[in-house]
C-alpha cells in the first residue's frame, strides 16, 4: 500500500506544564500493508526526522521495506510526526510548553483515534526511543514489543547539559541552526569516527580541514530543510525525557509494562551512554524476565543506529 499522509486533529490539549492548545494537528503516514490487516509497528522519529520513514526521502530505508528487517510485505508501518517538527510546515513557537511525555500522550491519543487495540512494536532511536519509553509507561498494554535504540528512559545530567548548550546556540547565534548542528555532530559521532573518516586531511579548495568543511556542510544542509522553532522544540523534548518525573518510581512504573523490552545501546555512544543503558537493563532484570540488552559495536557513536544496518538487522531479526 502506498502511504497517504493524513492528519488527526486534537482538541483542547493541556500540556504537563499547563499550557492550553485549542487544536493541535497530528500528522501521520502509513506504509506497507493497510491498517488493521497486519501487525502494526509504530516508528518514532528522532530529532531531525519525520513520518517519512521510507521512500525517496525516507530516513530508515535500510531497515524498513520489502524484504528488509521490518518487512513492509508483512507489517503495517505507522509513523507520527511530532507536532511542531515542521514536516507539514506547522510550527510551535512556545517550545518550553512541551515535554517528551506530552508527545507520548499525543501519540497514544492518535493510536486510539485510529482504533488500534495493540501495537506489535514501538521502535525509536534517540528522542524517538525516549518517547517510546514514555508511551509504554502511559499505556502498559499498548505494545507487545518495546525497542528503544540509542536512548534511555531519562535524560542524564550530561544530556541535559548538551541540550542546554544547544538551546543557548539556538537562541543566541547569528546562524543558529548551522552552529547548533555543528555542535550536535560532535555529540553524535566520536573522536575515533572522525579520525577514521578524515585523517587530518585538508580540503584544498577552501583551505580548511576536511573535518571542518564536513561540519559546515552538515550545518548548511540542515539549515536548508529544518525550521528553527522545530529544532528548539525537539531539543526541549530530548532534555525532558524522564518517565519518573512527577510520577512513581522507576520500578513501580516499569513493572507494569507488559511488552517485551529490547534495549539496544551503542558501545561508543557519547550522548546516551552504554553504561546508562546497562544500568537500566540490570535494574529491570531484577523483576522482569522479558527484557534484553544488546549493543551495536561501532566507532561511530550515537549515529551508529543510522549507519550500522547489518548489526541492527542481526539484533532485530528475531523479533520480526
Amino acid at each position: 500500500m502506498e502511504n497517504k499522509p493524513a492528519a488527526i486533529t486534537i482538541q483542547n490539549f493541556t500540556t504537563e506544564n499547563g499550557a492550553f492548545y485549542a487544536t493541535l494537528k497530528l500528522n501521520f503516514q502509513v506504509f506497507g500493508l493497510a491498517l488493521h490487516t497486519a501487525p502494526i509497528i509504530l516508528v518514532n522519529h528522532a530529532l531531525t526526522g519525520n513520518s517519512q520513514v521510507i521512500g525517496e526521502l525516507g530516513w530508515w530505508n535500510d531497515l524498513i521495506g520489502t524484504g528488509k528487517t521490518i518487512d513492509t510485505a508483512k507489517y503495517t508501518i505507522l509513523a507520527f510526526d511530532v507536532p511542531g517538527n515542521g514536516f507539514d510546515g506547522c510550527s510551535i513557537e512556545n517550545y518550553l510548553d512541551f515535554t517528551a511525555r506530552d508527545i507520548a500522550r499525543i501519540f497514544v491519543y492518535g493510536i486510539q483515534v485510529l482504533n488500534i487495540q495493540q501495537l506489535h512494536t514501538i521502535i525509536g532511536g534517540s528522542v524517538g526511543g525516549g518517547i517510546a519509553w514514555e508511551m509504554a509507561v502511559l499505556q502498559p498494554k499498548i505494545t507487545q514489543h518495546l525497542i528503544p535504540i540509542a536512548t534511555d528512559w531519562k535524560a542524564t545530567d550530561w544530556l541535559i547539559a548538551n541540550c542546554f548548550l544547544q538551546d543557548q546556540i539556538l537562541n543566541n547565534s547569528s546562524k543558529p541552526i548551522e552552529d547548533a548542528r555543528i555542535h550536535a555532530m560532535l555529540c553524535y559521532r566520536t573522536p575515533e569516527s572522525f579520525a577514521a573518516k578524515f585523517e587530518r586531511t585538508i580540503n584544498d579548495e577552501v583551505a580548511i580541514f576536511n573535518v571542518e568543511s564536513w561540519l559546515v556542510h552538515h550545518g548548511s544542509k540542515l539549515q536548508k530543510r529544518f525550521q528553527l522553532s522545530s529544532y528548539k522544540l525537539m531539543n526541549q523534548l530530548l532534555k525532558t525525557i524522564d518517565i519518573t518525573r512527577n510520577s512513581a518510581s522507576f520500578k513501580a512504573l516499569t513493572a507494569e509494562i507488559e511488552a517485551d523490552i529490547h534495549i539496544i545501546g551503542i558501545d561508543s555512544d557519547l550522548f546516551f551512554t552504554p553504561s546508562e543503558n546497562r544500568a537500566t537493563y540490570r535494574e529491570l532484570k531484577k523483576y522482569k524476565n522479558n527484557v534484553s540488552y544488546q549493543e551495536i559495536v561501532s566507532i561511530h557513536g550515537h549515529d551508529a543506529f543510522l549507519i550500522e544496518y547489518k548489526q541492527l538487522h542481526n539484533l532485530l531479526k528475531g523479533i520480526f
